[in-house]
């Protein structure tokens, strides 16, 4: 399994409501023998299934539990248990403290609580958090998205490949600490201000993290995309690109570069 290539998918990126042929935020990742459906949106399990349906999936890592990362659970928990869909267990689903509270909350219509455990194996994530499924190991970091509960993700499969992701963030200490020395990181760029990175920051995090490539999504409803990548270019040497849905980029070991070096906070910002 450690040998299958690691690559991520981009079912969606739009912020804060889908738009036509972009969904909310949601991704793909595959390696190691197994996929994960990263962030849910609205929209995104539609587009999950030109690539796997929820009876494939492996499992579910939510970053916090905003509408337009989370929303599709509940259209998902009606097809694990009443269409089409055969499991042989829950799927495992990793999200905030009081995910399974909140879908149960949006889908309860009587006075017994919907089964949220019947169709999904929920797990709390907290700072720090680490689960390995099946040749990937998932750690999740508490990230500063405007006091909720909100998770940034590292993955890391048996060739040593790895793959960032932001989730929604303003620059912090644990995310940097998250992308350090990736080769792949996926930032948001929804817009300087609390909770959320800009394009900008997005490279300065990339810079200062020393990471491989840049993928900058989430791309606020005021901005272009390709003036988002370039706005990070400004603040990050490194290959830019834009997070399209249908996107898949693959992650592929690179060399350690000796001679350069990470800037400090203060330096780049």
């Amino acid at each position: 399994m450690g040998g299958d290539p690691l690559r991520i998918t981009v079912l969606g990126s739009a912020t804060p409501y889908p738009r036509p042929g972009n969904p909310c935020s949601g991704y793909l990742v595959e390696g190691g023998g197994v996929r994960v459906w990263v962030d849910a949106g609205s929209g995104a399990l539609g587009e999950l299934q030109r690539y796997a349906g929820l009876g494939e999936v492996d499992a579910v890592w939510i970053s916090h539990l905003h509408a337009d990362h989370s929303a599709d659970l509940l259209t998902a928990y009606y097809g694990l248990l009443y269409a089409d869909i055969r499991r042989d267990a829950p799927l495992p689903l990793y999200g905030p403290p009081g995910t399974a509270d909140r879908l149960a909350g949006f889908l309860t219509n009587g006075p017994e609580r919907s089964p949220v455990e019947a169709a999904f194996a929920v797990e709390e994530l907290y700072d720090g958090h680490e689960v390995r499924i099946g040749g990937l190991g998932l750690r999740s970091r508490a990230v500063e998205h405007g006091g909720m509960p909100a998770f940034g993700l590292r993955i890391e499969d048996g060739e040593g490949r790895r793959i960032a992701y932001s989730g929604d963030c303003e620059p912090c200490p644990a995310l940097t600490e998250l992308a350090c020395e990736c080769e792949l990181f996926v930032c948001e760029a929804d817009g300087e201000g609390p909770g959320h990175h800009s394009a900008g920051q997005a490279g300065c995090t990339a810079t200062e993290a020393g990471v491989g490539r840049l993928v900058v999504t989430h791309v606020g409803p005021g901005t272009e995309p390709a003036a988002a990548v370039e706005r990070a270019a400004g603040t990050f040497a490194g290959e830019v690109a834009y997070a399209a849905p249908g996107r898949v980029f693959a992650v592929t070991r690179r060399s350690r570069t000796p001679e350069r070096t990470t800037p400090s906070p203060a330096s780049s910002r």
